[in-house]
């Protein structure tokens, strides 16, 4: 039996943020793999289901990223599980929007949530990497993971999603490789540039027309007509 874990925040202010891609990762599997309906245990969210021929049950714990570890530690110490049967998705700073990476143990690298599961569990256990991107500044980092995505954002997510969710039975399996094989090829690739619909406008500068010259009218001269004299 395996355990899938994704990290994040619970409630519908978090749902749609960066920090619970992890969430999101784990409720694309159910989806796609009939898991069973979600049950409150182990404080989280815990479903059943089957991965190929690989029992799983997914947990999300609810007590918020930075006691993630208490919810994992719970469900290993009641389902008689290892850290080695524990894969776990979350959110990565270092890479880019859409890309993926498989790890087995390790440092947290400053992650709230893998900080907390090393005090209660261990570092021993696996995680997928969902990268998100960096805003390029430290300080700004807290406020950009707790931050919605945007609609523009989905163009790469979605496809992160459902590739994710296709490939689970190979990780499940144990097959790491073969589980990040289309991240590897290229055939799952974020959007960089999305096409804009409006044209930027141009910065060249327009000459003023040229006034045609008008021809110069010199000024016309009266005489003056001399009174005739009146003869008596």
């Amino acid at each position: 039996m395996k355990l899938f874990v994704g990290l994040g925040n619970p409630g519908s202010r978090y749902a749609d943020t960066r920090h619970n891609i992890g969430w999101m990762a784990v409720d694309a599997i159910a989806r796609a793999h009939g898991f069973g309906p979600e049950r409150a245990k182990f404080q989280g969210r815990l479903a059943e289901g089957a991965l190929g021929a690989e029992k799983v049950l997914i947990l999300k714990p609810e007590t918020f990223m930075n006691l993630s570890g208490q919810s994992v530690g719970e469900a290993l110490r009641f389902l008689k599980l290892t850290p080695a049967d524990v894969t776990v998705f979350h959110d990565e700073l270092d890479l880019e929007p859409g890309r993926l990476r498989c790890k087995q143990g390790g440092g947290h690298a400053g992650h709230n949530g893998l900080r907390s599961l090393h005090q209660h569990i261990g570092p021993d256990y696996a995680r997928v990497r969902l990268g998100i991107g960096h805003p390029g500044d430290r300080n700004r980092v807290a406020d950009y993971v707790l931050h919605p995505f945007h609609k523009l954002d989905r163009a790469w997510l979605d496809p992160l999603l459902d590739g994710i969710a296709e490939a689970a039975p190979k990780l499940a399996a144990g097959d790491a490789a073969g589980f990040r094989t289309p991240w590897r090829c290229g055939s799952i690739r974020p959007r960089r540039n999305p096409p804009q619909n409006r044209r930027a406008p141009s910065r060249r500068r327009r000459t003023p027309r040229k006034q045609p010259l008008m021809p110069i009218r010199k000024p016309i001269r009266r005489r003056r007509r001399k009174p005739r004299l009146s003869r008596g």
